[in-house]
């Protein structure tokens, strides 16, 4: 978002350099044009400002109304470019061509909501949730949020402090929460990055540690230093047993791009290579000669903090009949997948995910309880994924997901979720019968359970399948109960799943015949910017083709609220305030809906 407006801000500065060169006078009507353009502009420089300014772990977490804020933004500079006659202000052909291509990638922008990070989300969600994450997840929540040095960690710690400030002292959940996050970081960062702009008695402190990596020496999938970089079709670089591995697990697309592999072929890339051996020549890193870190543990080029004797060991244990030796085992499979990206790998590799399958079946709920959450661990490696799926885990972590201990269902939920980003996965797990016992856990877990719960019922929900799966597992009710209870913290996502749900026919008769409309009416009065626009989305649909819904909204001055999220709320919620009013406007009137 930050770099798209910077962006198209700055390309109209030859608009401005060739008005201050054009010694035509301007009309009434041009000037009051370009002073609205000029007032835009300035919106877009404070915004621009704040977010380079400011906290980016609380731009993180209030992404949502950060985005709205950059829509806003957007809507005004569009709206002024539009007022501006551009044949009255005699510029060159050259300037007119470029200003009409940027005023049409506003209008784009306009009418275009951006979509979620949801790396970041799951990466912080992990990062609050679990009292002592994963250091590969902090390592890439840092880098995420671009806090990888010592200085920038002073420029948050300044930030929040002004927050605080700002919010007379008192530091509030979401300032708490903030810091607990910044501390989680900035312990991440002092291990792990050395800085060359910090004073000299920061240096003396990261002196020993080894230093930072360019991020394009780097395997997108393994996150370490490549040892053999390969180019695959859509000209991304990655290390070559990763990436083999993605290949070979059936993926037919790019992992960072998602764009579709035109063929398989791995085209050694010799210059980034000599690139990264002049780098550790001259950093004092050892030069990689070995394969990289995703190959089969027999190579012994595995990097992590378990050797594979070890993990041969543990993979023993899971193997023989010893209920106690198989809990452990699958207890400590549980605490190294949860350590670092390299086990991941080397204890996928070793072959633990088949093994750790067939313990989701243990009669021993504990064992049963580390499988999965083993499981959960492992699949955070995308290429494990696959790996996950092809031996056969979706049928027992459904199997978890209703008979478990609640920590179990809680982490098969986790783990379903993980495995649902993979598109053709959610078909598979809605056929397992997952969504029933999804909908069990929203109505029975804990705060962390029924989040992980609604999560993963939203994601498969977007499978059109799943949405009717949903409807006729009786998921409405326990919605409307969670969106009417203020103090469950559960309203954002509640919206989210009635949003995505009413788009089906089926899903939008399930959620009138519940009367929501009085509590809709009421969200968007109240609730967070995304909770309004969602609570206007499902409004919509309900009142489409349905007088009675619509005079019911009337009936609760839903007017009065819509006319209001026409003006500031979202881009999505604007519309569908303004498409609600002309349906009510047309009730009154006595024409159909």
């Amino acid at each position: 978002m930050y770099g798209n407006l910077a962006r198209r801000v700055k390309l109209l500065s030859p608009l401005f350099e060739e008005l201050k060169d054009n010694e035509a006078s301007l009309g009434e009507e041009e000037v009051r044009a370009l002073v609205s353009l000029k007032v835009a502009l300035d919106s877009a420089k404070e915004l621009l400002r704040l977010v380079n300014e400011g906290s980016k772990i609380y731009q993180a977490l209030q992404s949502d109304q950060i985005a709205h804020e950059f829509q806003k933004v957007t809507e005004k500079v569009e709206k002024a470019l539009s007022k501006i006659s551009y044949d009255k202000l005699d510029l060159s052909e050259e300037v007119l061509e470029q200003i009409e291509l940027v005023h049409a990638q506003f209008k784009r922008a306009k009418d275009r909501l951006e979509t979620p990070d949801f790396q970041l989300h799951f990466y912080l969600s992990i990062a609050l949730k679990e009292k002592d994450p994963d250091p590969a997840i902090i390592r890439k929540l840092s880098e995420n949020l671009q806090l990888r040095t010592i200085n920038d960690l002073k420029w948050e710690t300044l930030a929040l402090q002004e927050l605080v400030i700002s919010g007379g002292g008192d530091p509030g959940d979401l300032l708490e929460e903030m810091s607990v996050l910044l501390k989680k970081v900035k312990d991440c960062v002092l291990v792990g990055y050395p800085e060359a702009d910090t004073s000299e008695s920061e240096k003396s402190l990261v002196k020993d540690r080894s230093p930072v990596i360019p991020d394009d020496f780097r395997c997108p999938i393994s996150l370490e230093l490549m040892k053999d970089p390969v180019i695959v079709s859509t000209g991304q670089t990655y290390e070559r047993s990763c990436i083999q591995k993605w290949v070979d697990a059936g993926h037919k697309t790019c992992p960072k791009t998602q764009q579709m592999l035109l063929h398989t072929a791995l085209t050694p890339n010799y210059v980034l290579k000599s690139l990264i051996a002049q780098w550790c020549e001259g950093n004092g890193v050892e030069l990689p000669t070995k394969q990289g870190s995703c190959r089969n543990k027999k190579s012994g080029s595995c990097v992590s903090d378990c050797d594979g004797a070890a993990i041969d060991a543990l993979l023993h244990k899971l193997s023989n009949r010893n209920t106690e030796e198989q809990r452990a085992a699958a207890g400590e499979l549980r605490l190294l997948a949860k350590r670092n990206a390299d086990n991941r790998i080397c204890i996928a590799e070793a072959g633990a995910i088949p093994l750790l399958v067939e313990l989701l079946s243990s009669p021993d709920p504990r064992t049963q309880e580390h499988a999965v959450t083993a499981l959960l661990n492992l699949s955070i490696n995308e290429a494990n994924k696959g790996s996950i799926v092809n031996a056969g885990a979706i049928p027992d972590i459904v199997e978890v997901l209703k008979n478990g201990s609640m920590e179990a269902r809680e982490n098969a939920a986790a783990t379903l979720f993980s495995l649902s980003v993979v598109d053709e996965n959610k078909v598979a797990i809605g056929a397992a019968g997952a969504i029933p016992a999804l909908i069990d856990l929203l109505c029975q877990g804990s705060p962390r359970g029924k989040k992980d719960a609604a999560t993963a019922i939203f994601n498969l929900s977007i499978y059109q399948g799943n949405k009717v799966k949903a409807v006729r597992a009786g998921i409405v009710a326990p919605l409307m109960r969670l969106l009417t209870d203020a103090g469950g913290g559960m309203i954002d996502e509640t919206l989210a799943i009635l949003a995505i749900l009413a788009s089906h026919q089926e899903g939008k008769v399930a959620i009138g015949q519940a009367e929501p409309v009085p509590v809709l009416v009421e969200v968007m009065r109240t609730g967070s910017p995304r909770s309004r626009e969602n609570a206007a989305a499902v409004l919509w649909s309900l009142c489409t083709g349905d007088v009675q819904h619509a005079i019911t909204a009337r009936e609760h001055a839903a007017e009065e609220v819509l006319k209001e999220l026409a003006e500031n709320g979202t881009d999505r919620g604007k519309r569908k305030a303004v498409n609600l009013l002309e349906l009510l406007r047309r009730t009154m009137d006595g024409d159909e809906p």
